[in-house]
């Protein structure tokens, strides 16, 4: 059974905590008992910070109080995905070879998400490195609590798991090749990449410099737009970090959708989707056409190409920048991310050239839907989640040198967001009908800073359909 507070959104505990209906403190309380019933069963947590959550939830009471309201944040329980540099609190990449990190130094992220008020719980489990089995790391699997014995996905696994279990309402995933919105589409949550750029990635762990996006997971739209508007923008210490002003997300959330273009690939995207997925994806559109949207069909010709191509990035500068971990400790690796950093060593360059280039053609095709349609709708994974590997078979998986896209079935639907660096937005559209119950999920996209867009189409939907506000069994 979910406590009732913990099934609040954090729109929710926002309003209540500001009317001073509901103190930090009690908030803060519900969720780590929460934690402490349900985790041994989820594994999402690889740090329950309840030391310092208690400590920041009475001094943000005592702020409240005083009149120092800092926003829509201010009081609300959060934790992110354990790839995220916190000050002084163990950082473990989900990986034995960091397992004793403790950083002197804070994500710009977290730091902004506490400027903010919002009160750190613990670090969120993942694949090792963001890009391990989610079996053989050292923390062992999160679990899906639509149904324990199949995955979350990952890379951001811990996120997607938590959030949905309800044992926090905010999170931060990261995103390479669609790690972000994988969790979303299979726990049923709102997972945002945003625009490469619009969020600084100073104190996240690299993947891949070129790829590598971190960005907002909650249950709801409106969250997600508290969360961004607290996060985004220009940072010194990263280069990337885009000198893009902030617009106020939060203001842009209504349920209008008339004249909204919608673009619906003609091909490619839905291929190979489970016809469950294609409908429940094609009824979210129907449901906005009803309402004044249209429907303009899109093409995007090179797009199955880049789940191939990104893989080739992404692994190439993943070998890079573990190289000396590879030489030094390979033996502290998940044997998973061995072999792919130890694959990758000898990729050659002209593939990673060749990818580079699809990456431009990729760019262009996008930006050429983008002048047709106002935001493009597709699936976001091709089927719903699949069922946990043992420790026995992802061994064996390794041994046999299985293609790892093979394994979790992650298209190009994902990885174009990535390649191209335009904004997606993954959220929950239904659940399957045969047991186990499991979410079902479309994909908005946008073209560059256009998450405003992306968050007042999700939350138009948000409020018209009540898939969010469904509980698991757990």
């Amino acid at each position: 059974m979910i406590p009732e507070l913990c099934q609040l959104s954090g729109r929710a505990l926002s309003e209540r905590i500001r009317n001073r209906e509901l103190s930090p403190v009690e908030v803060v309380d519900a969720h780590l008992a929460h934690i402490e019933a349900v985790d041994p069963t989820i594994n999402s947590f690889i740090t329950v910070t309840a030391d310092h959550a208690r400590e920041r939830a009475r001094e943000a009471e005592a702020e409240i109080a005083a009149g120092d309201w800092r926003g829509p944040l201010h009081g609300i329980p959060y934790a992110p995905k354990d790839i995220l540099a916190t000050a002084g609190i163990l950082t473990t990449n989900g990986s034995k070879a960091t397992a004793d990190w403790v950083p002197d130094y804070e994500s710009t992220i977290t730091a902004r998400l506490n400027a903010a008020g919002a009160i750190l719980v613990g670090k969120l489990n993942l694949l090792e490195f963001a890009m391990g089995s989610g079996v053989l790391s050292g923390f062992g699997p999160a679990r899906n609590p639509w149904a324990t014995d199949y995955t979350p996905s990952g890379s951001s696994s811990g996120s997607g798991a938590a959030l949905a279990a309800r044992l926090v309402p905010l999170s931060i995933g990261t995103d390479t090749g669609g790690s972000i919105r994988g969790p979303a589409a299979a726990c049923g949550i709102v997972g945002l990449k945003q625009t490469y750029g619009r969020i600084s990635r100073f104190g996240v762990t690299t993947l891949s410099w070129t790829l590598d996006h971190a960005g907002p997971m909650t249950r709801t739209a409106w969250d997600a737009a508290a969360m961004l508007a607290a996060i985004a923008g220009a940072d010194s210490r990263d280069p990337t970090a885009a000198d893009v002003a902030v617009p106020d997300y939060l203001a842009g959330l209504t349920p209008e959708v008339s004249g909204l273009r919608i673009g619906v690939p003609v091909s490619g995207f839905f291929e190979g989707a489970t016809e469950e997925m294609q409908q429940a994806v094609h009824t979210a559109i129907s449901l906005l056409t009803a309402d004044g949207a249209e429907i303009v069909e899109v093409e995007v010709p090179h797009a199955h190409l880049a789940g191939g191509a990104g893989w080739i990035v992404a692994m190439a500068e993943a070998t890079t920048f573990h190289e000396r971990r590879l030489a030094e400790q390979p033996e502290d690796l998940d044997p998973l991310v061995r072999e792919r950093l130890e694959v990758a060593r000898f990729y050659p360059a002209t593939d990673y050239i060749k990818a580079l280039r699809l990456r431009t053609i990729l760019q262009q095709e996008m930006a050429g839907v983008f002048r047709n349609c106002d935001v493009m709708i597709v699936p976001s994974s091709l089927s719903p989640a699949d069922p946990l590997r043992s420790e026995a078979a992802a061994s064996s998986d390794v041994r046999a040198g299985t293609d790892p896209d093979e394994l979790d079935s992650r298209p190009g639907n994902t990885f174009i967001g990535n390649m191209t660096g335009y904004p997606g937005l993954t959220m929950g559209c239904g659940f399957t009908s045969e047991a186990p119950k499991r979410p079902l999920a479309l994909q908005i996209y946008g073209p560059p800073f256009s998450e405003g867009r992306l968050l007042q189409v999700a939350h138009a939907y948000q409020e018209r359909t009540s898939w969010h506000e469904e509980l698991p069994p757990i």
